[in-house]
């Protein structure tokens, strides 16, 4: 990484340039104590990456500007910036819309004109990192655009909806609150007409939108964000209650590298096994994640969440028989 913006010099050129002092190479490389070549690599980026009119005026041994009043670029971006850009790109992979994806690039690419470096490093940084997910939802680019526009403009939306549990469809019109991308999964958050209230849609699950001309008066309001930060998962409803999880030591050193809540609470027991305590208010998302342990983990409260992961289990063994 360069410790220092290309900007610095190009302003500092520039500067000279509109003062009639005729700069060049030499009296950039003394300013900056760089070498010529690095100083004539930055005339021609300022002349072809930012499209400044320079002239070199032989007689004046210096550059001028062909056309008066021509300014640099008032946005600039420097390595560290545009590396982070590129991570972002690279990270967008979960955004079901190859149009915002090509867009996405095409910033990067307009930014990198900033920079006097080596544009290719950076993409060779793209192509070298790689983002695989699994058991990610479905969604069609054209429900995730529609979704988008609505919560940008401030539209309402209507469209049919099925419930796996319930079996059935339904017609909504929503009012688009936020946009949450959670394990892989996209929900809309937005407050239902028909319910009353804030409820979370999944995107997999939603068919035949489009925009809705119904006013919708938002009868409640709730912090969103608080709510979905607030306990553990996705799934709201009911008092939070402190879940008290105990891992085995074969697997208590990998548990320590997680981060299931941000208000989790570990600790080391006597006998070498791991305490995690974290919020929750339904358990739904959490049973599945403490079977998935098996036999390493056991669940020391409440009560209730014990009793469904014995039934859980019990279910199981009927299974394996």
């Amino acid at each position: 990484m360069s410790k220092k913006l290309a900007y610095e010099r190009c302003l500092w050129f520039h500067n000279e340039v509109k003062q009639s002092r005729f700069p060049n190479a030499t009296k950039l490389a003394q300013e900056f104590e760089i070498s010529s070549k690095q100083a004539q690599r930055d005339i021609d980026f300022i002349r072809n990456r930012l499209y400044a009119p320079l002239r070199y005026d032989s007689k004046r041994r210096g550059y001028c500007y062909d056309v008066s009043g021509y300014e640099l670029p008032s946005i600039w971006i420097n390595e560290d910036e545009l590396l982070a850009l590129c991570l972002a790109a690279k990270l967008a992979c979960n955004i079901p819309q190859d149009e915002i994806k090509k867009s996405l690039d095409l910033v990067i690419e307009k930014f990198s004109g900033f920079l006097t470096s080596d544009f290719a490093r950076f993409k060779q940084f793209i192509n070298n990192v790689m983002v695989k997910n699994i058991e990610y939802y479905r969604v069609e680019k054209t429900i995730f655009q529609q979704v988008i526009s609505s919560l940008f403009n401030q539209q309402a939306i209507e469209f049919d909806y099925y419930s796996p549990h319930k079996k059935e469809n339904s017609h909504r019109v929503v009012k688009p609150m936020n946009l949450l991308c959670y394990m892989g999964r996209w929900f809309l958050i937005g407050y239902c007409k028909e319910k009353a209230e804030t409820r979370y849609f999944s995107l997999s699950r939603i068919s035949a939108i489009k925009t809705s001309d119904e006013h919708i008066d938002i009868l409640t309001i709730h912090d969103i964000k608080t709510s979905v930060d607030n306990c553990f998962g996705i799934l709201t409803g009911g008092i939070p209650q402190e879940v008290c999880l105990r891992f085995n030591p074969e697997i208590s050193d990998w548990i320590k590298e997680q981060i299931w809540h941000e208000a989790q609470i570990m600790s080391d027991d006597e006998d070498g096994r791991l305490s995690l305590k974290l919020p929750a208010t339904n358990f739904a998302e959490l049973k599945g994640e403490i079977l998935k342990f098996g036999s390493a983990i056991e669940v020391v409260s409440p009560e209730a969440l014990r009793v469904e992961i014995k039934e859980e289990i019990k279910k199981m063994g009927n299974i394996y028989k």
